[in-house]
């Protein structure tokens, strides 16, 4: 079961679309401006319409809401005993919320309406099991939570779904939210759609899974060291982490606190390039503005810039050739295609990317407390609240946790953590704080900030790669657990980046790219992912090698 030595799927991996999706159908939505395409069927965008052609030779005919939801629901109970991404499914919510958006379109209150009232509306999605989903768990993956229900839904996911989308589910995330590999004791390891043997990445790993397996239109994920990226390449569909401080971070656990509140962000996780923008502005809500998303993008006035590798930090692996040689096709069609010149360019400081991540959220917070640097090990304990153990958060709220103890007990499989979260918690204990180093880091970290401001200024953007290496095997990562400082370093920036998908490498896994823009210029990026899509295939249905 699952992928045939690199080279193709054997016969249980689930080929083409979901069976609701071989029939030529056309679905009215006046207010869609996301796709909600299943795999194997073209896409005919609209301002005020979507269409879901099966074949140019037959006339579509109507389809509703119900059945586009169905077709996903019938997607993930083919696909997830596979990947075990959706960790807790609501398929009896969802139909019935699909049919009442169906009787809304039937009762035609009119396009202009829905347009503006709905802008998601009857839109499939699913959500970071990390986000209070009401009625849906709310563990991220702890043991001691595997019985926590959501009695409200997160800032974000409430503006989906006032918005009109649909959430079919929540998805899998590593333990606590503090780790690249999505795998936990509560609901086990997710499986990455390209090859079952290797990894969807963390924390929001079951949302790039979903999302590339065709299971989901749209993904609400969160990242503080690369949590939307990383699955968002590891899984080859476009991710979005937005600037600092305009998407709220609330309804989430564990959540960010202190200084480390400027470096959380929440964003979304899509198939297509353009569906990015539109779930963008309502996760945002007012303060949508700021990221002059309005503002129209010439393409041949952006000034690019390339950035092959970070300068050979020797915390991090190598770049891998296949991306290399992937980022070096891009900025050959840029120059070609636009006209315009990429400036290669080597910013010392980026050498020293996980030195000063670390640093910068290990800081002292707005009231000059010091924040313990468990992150030296593992990037999403940012998460955690400032001045708590990590030690005590595993326990939430019961008994204290002792790390070596767990240790002896994972040794004969009888601990309720994961080995990453046993090693953070030794890490913990043993560390001792070096200030001097400290501060200087977070001076370093400040510089760079500005370094890279004054290099994009308004009309910059930054090619760089989104990972050392393509999706790793299952447990690898422990081997390496620094290779994150390539997305982790643009939270602490606090700069927008777009993850954008360049097709699959030679054995068959997605290749991808970061776009980095300076602060509050987030539609750049998302306009040269557009472009991107366009000339490099975007997301490829997995089982097509």
């Amino acid at each position: 079961m699952g992928w045939d030595g690199g080279h193709g799927w054997d016969r249980d991996w689930p080929r083409g679309e979901p069976r609701d999706a071989d029939r030529a159908v056309t679905w009215r939505r006046s207010a869609a401006k996301v796709s909600v395409g299943v795999p194997g069927v073209s896409r005919s965008p609209g301002a005020a319409a979507r269409t879901l052609t099966a074949a140019p030779a037959v006339l579509p005919a109507q389809v509703t809401c119900i059945e586009v939801v169905e077709a996903y629901v019938e997607r993930i109970k083919e696909v997830n005993p596979l990947i075990n991404a959706v960790v807790k499914d609501r398929f009896e919510e969802a139909l019935q919320e699909a049919r009442q958006v169906d009787k809304l379109l039937s009762e035609g209150p009119g396009d202009d309406y829905l347009e503006e009232k709905y802008p998601l509306l009857g839109v499939p999605i699913t959500v970071k099991e990390a986000f209070s989903l009401h009625g849906m768990p709310n563990t991220s993956g702890l043991v001691n939570r595997r019985n926590v229900i959501a009695t409200s839904d997160a800032t974000v996911v409430s503006r989906l779904k006032q918005a009109g989308a649909i959430p079919l589910g929540v998805t899998n995330c590593s333990e606590l939210c503090m780790w690249y590999e999505s795998s936990n004791r509560v609901y086990g390891r997710t499986n990455n759609p390209y090859d079952l043997q290797r990894i969807v990445g963390g924390s929001s790993g079951g949302e790039g899974g979903v999302l590339a397996a065709a299971c989901s239109v749209v993904g609400v994920g969160s990242d503080i060291g690369g949590s939307i990226r990383m699955p968002a390449f590891f899984n080859g569909v476009f991710g979005h982490k937005p600037t600092t401080g305009v998407v709220p971070n609330d309804g989430q656990f564990p959540n960010a606190h202190g200084v480390r509140t400027s470096f959380l962000c929440t964003g979304p996780m899509c198939r297509y390039a353009e569906d990015l923008e539109p779930v963008l502005r309502v996760m945002a809500g007012p303060g949508v503005s700021k990221l002059k998303l309005n503002e129209k993008v010439s393409l041949e006035k952006i000034k690019f810039h390339c950035m092959d590798h970070d300068g050979g930090s020797v915390f991090v692996s190598p770049v891998d050739k296949e991306i290399l040689q992937a980022q070096k096709k891009v900025v050959e069609h840029i120059e070609s295609d636009l006209g315009v010149q990429v400036q290669r360019v080597a910013i010392h400081k980026m050498k020293y990317s996980f030195q000063i991540w670390s640093a910068m959220m290990s800081s002292k917070d707005s009231n000059g407390q010091l924040v313990p640097p468990w992150c030296v090990l593992i990037w999403e304990v940012g998460v955690l609240q400032d001045a708590q153990r990590f030690t005590d958060l595993l326990g939430d709220h019961g008994k204290p946790v002792w790390p070596l103890w767990e240790l002896m007990k994972w040794l004969v499989g009888m601990s309720s953590h994961t080995f990453p979260a046993i090693a953070l918690g030794l890490t913990e204990k043993l560390m001792n704080l070096n200030h001097s180093g400290n501060a200087k880091l977070v001076s370093m970290g400040k510089s760079l900030q500005e370094e890279m401001e004054a290099l994009l200024g308004q009309d910059g953007v930054l090619l760089y790669p989104s990972h050392p290496t393509i999706a790793p095997k299952h447990h690898s990562p422990i081997c390496m657990p620094f290779n994150f400082a390539y997305t982790a370093i643009f939270n602490v920036l606090g700069l927008p980046v777009t993850q954008c998908p360049l097709g699959l490498g030679s054995e068959g896994l997605p290749l991808g790219i970061q776009l980095v823009a300076a602060a509050y210029n987030d539609h750049l990026t998302l306009a040269v992912a557009r472009y991107l899509e366009k000339a490099f295939g975007g997301w490829v249905l997995p089982g097509k090698v």
